[in-house]
């Protein structure tokens, strides 16, 4: 059945190479179930809710990855887009997180709708590779800088705008301590080494009573229902540019993250056709990540996405959705050990949200940086994501000077309709929104 089902064979692998990659990709994602109900609790959501929502859209994720497109891949709310929920979204421009989780619904039937297309790749490859580049980057400089921030380890400064916080702090102290931890575990290869990172944090800010032990380890599953459903429900209150906005880029940077970490995948367990190019079953993977973030959604989570740490399980053997499908068993375990959110603070989250940071950073060896018409709007992507505090505003600035610069040194011919149309867009957002 399990071959019928995953093609082991024809894949060179087997159960227990697959077993071993699910094991190992959890482990290295894991700190999701942390970290997720942490920032999107800060909108006001119940973080227990959330923690369930987000083992939810996992399991959903996975098993259509597993079983609908038999690809080594896992998913899960994604990191950078629950970012932007979190500060963009609600905190800055004040949308309730109900119309927020409605407008990521909307961008997950977008998504449904293009990969039933052929319009799926055209749109993908009108963006210019630099700009994809330097959005995966900034969203690395906006999420590590977060994670400095809300450990308290940066902080705000009348004279400069920001300084460094009290180093005397034991949540300051114990956030650092988490961070060095962290990177000796993720440098020296640890499988999981983000996870045992926290782990390990969480367990010394025990020791040292700077985190309070938790009430218990096992208990049910926490109940989703005080944010089940919102989305749908409040799908009436889009009816704003600002929203317009906001689903947009929903969808890009979903498209770019889902689409960037399946090639990458594909291309690590060596599902690439080296004479086309192409991916196998690629448009089932695409419409398995649409399809789990329109029902991550509705369970009441940011948008779900291809995780890259999946390239770890690929690493040891994973080269079937079978793997994916213990992943989504082990997020399902895992939802019976809510109690221990209460230990995961800030502190704890901090060195998880600064090297992921890190890892997404890598992407700016890709941008040609000798050719200053490139240069200009990858820097002002990165850079504005970061000063602004807001992704969709560094991205709105970095697509406004692509067609500028490339117009400039006499390249207009290779700005396409989408990227005028996306200037003028965004143009209108900051003469009408901001």
């Amino acid at each position: 059945m399990l071959e019928q089902l995953f093609h082991l064979r024809q894949r060179r692998t087997s159960v227990r190479a697959e077993l071993i990659g699910g094991l190992t990709t959890f482990l290295a994602m894991s700190y999701i179930l942390a970290v997720n109900p942490e920032l999107l609790g800060s909108t006001g959501m119940n973080k227990t809710a959330v923690f369930t929502a987000t083992v939810l859209a996992a399991i959903v994720g996975c098993l259509l990855m597993g079983l609908v497109a038999n690809f080594p891949v896992a998913l899960a709310p994604g990191m950078g887009l629950n970012a932007f929920f979190t500060y963009t979204v609600v905190q800055e421009w004040h949308i309730p997180w109900q119309t927020a989780l409605a407008g990521v619904f909307v961008a997950g039937m977008l998504f449904i709708l293009l990969t039933l297309s052929k319009l799926r790749d055209k749109l993908i490859n009108l963006i210019p590779s630099a700009l994809k580049y330097a959005v995966s980057a900034g969203i690395g400089l906006f999420i590590a800088f977060s994670g400095l921030q809300t450990s308290g380890i940066i902080v705000a400064n009348k004279s400069n705008a920001v300084a460094l916080g009290n180093l005397h702090s034991p949540t300051v102290l114990l956030a650092i301590f988490g961070i060095i931890v962290g990177v000796m575990l993720v440098t020296a290869n640890v499988t999981g080494g983000i996870f045992w990172g926290m782990f390990i944090t969480a367990v010394v800010g025990m020791i040292f009573k700077v985190i309070p032990l938790p009430t218990g380890i096992i208990s049910g599953v926490p109940s989703v229902q005080p944010i089940f459903g919102q989305a749908v429900l409040h799908l009436t209150d889009i009816n704003s540019f600002q929203m317009i906005i906001v689903i947009l880029t929903f969808f890009i940077i979903g498209l770019f993250d889902t689409s960037g970490t399946l090639v990458g995948v594909a291309t690590e367990a060596g599902m690439v056709d080296h004479k086309t190019g192409e991916v196998d079953g690629v448009g089932k993977a695409l419409f398995s990540g649409a399809l789990a973030t329109t029902i991550g959604a509705i369970f009441g989570t940011s948008p779900t996405t291809a995780y890259v740490e999946s390239t770890s399980g690929v690493a040891v053997g994973a080269r079937t959705g079978l793997s994916s499908v213990v992943v989504a068993f082990l997020f399902a375990v895992a939802a019976f050990f809510s109690p221990l959110l209460t230990v995961i603070t800030s502190a704890v989250t901090a060195s998880a949200l600064i090297i992921v940071g890190i890892l997404m950073l890598s992407n700016v060896q890709y941008i040609d940086w000798t050719k200053f018409e490139i240069a200009v709007p990858a820097f002002f992507t990165m850079i504005m994501m970061l000063l602004t505090y807001s992704i969709s505003e560094g991205l709105a600035v970095g697509f406004i000077f692509y067609p500028i610069t490339m117009t400039v040194k006499g390249r207009w011919r290779e700005v396409n309709a989408l990227m005028w149309t996306m200037m003028v867009v965004f143009i209108a957002y900051f003469a009408f929104v901001a």
